[in-house]
């Protein structure tokens, strides 16, 4: 595979006038949110967009793909189902339902204008919701094969072991993107906007992770913290706040956290930082 460019992109990197989607600046915020992590994943990665399966892709994924593919970053319908979507059968149209899933240890075979590449990924699907709720794309993320994996590389991985993360952001824009880019990492992840909807959820559903804004309505993302570790005392917790580490002195249980606005790579350690944990459930 060639060397990929490292530096950062965004939609705005590209001139999508000409492509099936148009003019970028029109688009929905969750095609543009998600189109921006997609660009900047490592992973091989596509988008589905709309009944009429406009793709999206980053260079990762056209490498894999070859020359013959398209030219990054797509936006248009395929002539030929890609491997990805292909093989994904049942599993894609239950994420057009709303069901996130993975394909461990899928068999995919690349026809390029340089020979076939058979390899074998883990499916990450996860479906991409409008303002609505509405599903109205997929994105499906192409992670190394587990089964593959030496004892090395699965002792490397460890810090990429999927989570159980509720997100608690008020601002709905952050939020959703905080999500999708768990979702990206692998993880599950769920977000809500109140401390009282975050209790509820808590309530009915196992978390590994709660991350909450310092910062919330009805009470402090530190009071809601308080009261959930109450409930259960093993669950991990990260704070993330743009007024600086003020409101987070002199706390009685362990946490971590983000100065707003957090890169990326400081997310993915806080993160690796939960699975490596002893015990952790």
């Amino acid at each position: 595979m060639p060397d990929l460019d490292l530096s950062a992109r965004s939609t705005a990197s590209y001139d999508w006038s000409v492509t099936a989607l148009g003019d970028a600046a029109r688009w929905p915020l969750p095609l543009r949110l998600c189109s921006d992590l997609l660009l900047n994943s490592p992973l091989p990665t596509l988008l589905v967009w709309g009944p009429e399966t406009v793709l999206v892709f980053n260079e990762a994924y056209a490498a894999l793909a070859g020359p013959g593919y398209g030219r990054v970053p797509g936006g248009s319908v395929p002539p030929v189902l890609p491997p990805p979507l292909a093989a994904a059968g049942p599993a894609l149209a239950a994420a057009w339902r709303g069901e996130a899933g993975v394909l461990a240890d899928t068999a995919l075979t690349f026809r390029r204008l340089d020979g076939s590449i058979d390899n074998r990924f883990d499916l990450r699907l996860s479906p991409v919701r409008d303002e609505t709720g509405a599903v109205r794309g997929v994105q499906i993320a192409l992670a190394p094969a587990t089964a593959q994996a030496t004892d090395e590389s699965a002792t490397e991985a460890a810090g990429e072991a999927s989570l159980r993360i509720l997100v608690v952001e008020d601002n709905i824009d952050s939020q959703y993107l905080v999500c999708e880019m768990l979702k990206a990492f692998g993880h599950e992840a769920d977000g809500v906007a109140h401390p009282d909807e975050a209790l509820d959820l808590l309530a009915r559903r196992r978390y590994d992770v709660l991350f909450s804004d310092v910062s919330l309505p009805g009470m402090s993302g530190v009071e809601l913290v308080q009261r959930a570790i109450k409930d259960d005392p093993s669950l991990s917790i990260i704070f993330a706040s743009g007024y600086g580490d003020t409101l987070l002195r002199h706390l009685e249980f362990p946490y971590q956290s983000l100065q707003k606005p957090y890169e990326i790579d400081q997310l993915q350690d806080a993160l690796a930082k939960v699975v490596r944990q002893p015990g952790r459930r």
